[in-house]
């Protein structure tokens, strides 16, 4: 397997690590996956253009494994999206691990950002050896984010709302303003006599600079014009604002 060329297309965002069957016989599974990658998230230093990672063979046979760099972007729908990159370069990007070694990997910023953070996903798949007679052998692929911030201070700042589609569902909507990613965990809704709306939680919980990032309020929905107080972590702090249907944040 070779590194991804400039050129190729744009991808959607796979999860923190999805799982990939590789062909064979369906009589009998064989896990693969004995190489553990970290950390698994990256926070460079703000200006810092340099940053390591670490693969370790866990298992008793050797193994081989491929890192791929991709810019990470969220499209005005709140998607995920990544794309080939040259401005992250890893090193190396392909190696082979006898039991118990040990390889690290080096990512390297070709040029710093400037006035906002940059993002970047790593793509780490182990690559398998060919399967034995009546097995399937399992891969776990990992893609670990990647948060470069400039050297100047740089903040998230959030702006709520709450939209109705046409076919009547309601989402909470968060738009990122700020010059660095956010983190959004345990998001809640309630209604103001404190009746709580389940809300469905996006697969992932970053919104980046730019972008926005969408969660479902299950039924029933409430109605245009309700105010509703909301509650969540973000990053390491406690966030508390009341939301109008239909507008933004009430001041």
């Amino acid at each position: 397997m070779g590194a991804l060329r400039k050129g190729q297309g744009r991808r959607p965002l796979l999860g923190a690590a999805a799982v990939f069957l590789c062909a064979g016989l369906f009589a009998g599974l064989a896990a693969a996956a004995q190489l553990r990658l970290a950390p698994i998230k990256v926070h460079m230093a703000p200006g810092q253009r340099a940053a390591a990672l670490t693969v370790t063979n866990e298992g008793s046979e050797p193994a081989a494994f491929q890192i791929r760099a991709y810019a990470w972007r969220q499209t005005s729908e709140g998607a995920d999206d990544l794309a080939p990159t040259e401005e992250l370069l890893v090193s190396p990007p392909l190696s082979r691990l006898e039991a118990g070694a040990q390889q690290v990997v080096r990512l390297v910023l070709r040029r710093p950002p400037t006035e906002r953070e940059a993002t970047y996903r790593i793509l780490f798949d182990e690559i398998p050896p060919p399967a034995a007679p009546n097995t399937v052998r399992i891969v776990v692929r990992q893609s670990v984010p990647v948060f470069a911030p400039p050297k100047a201070k740089v903040a998230a700042r959030l702006a709520w709302r709450i939209e109705q589609g046409a076919d009547g569902a309601a989402w909470l909507v968060a738009l990122n303003q700020g010059s660095r990613h956010a983190e959004v965990r345990e998001v809640a809704l309630a209604t103001a006599d404190g009746a709580a709306l389940a809300v469905e939680p996006p697969a992932l919980p970053y919104v980046l600079t730019g972008a926005t990032r969408r969660w479902r309020i299950k039924a029933p929905a409430p109605a245009a014009g309700q105010e509703l107080r909301l509650t969540a972590r973000v990053d390491a702090a406690t966030l508390e604002e009341r939301v109008i249907v239909g507008n933004g944040t009430v001041p």
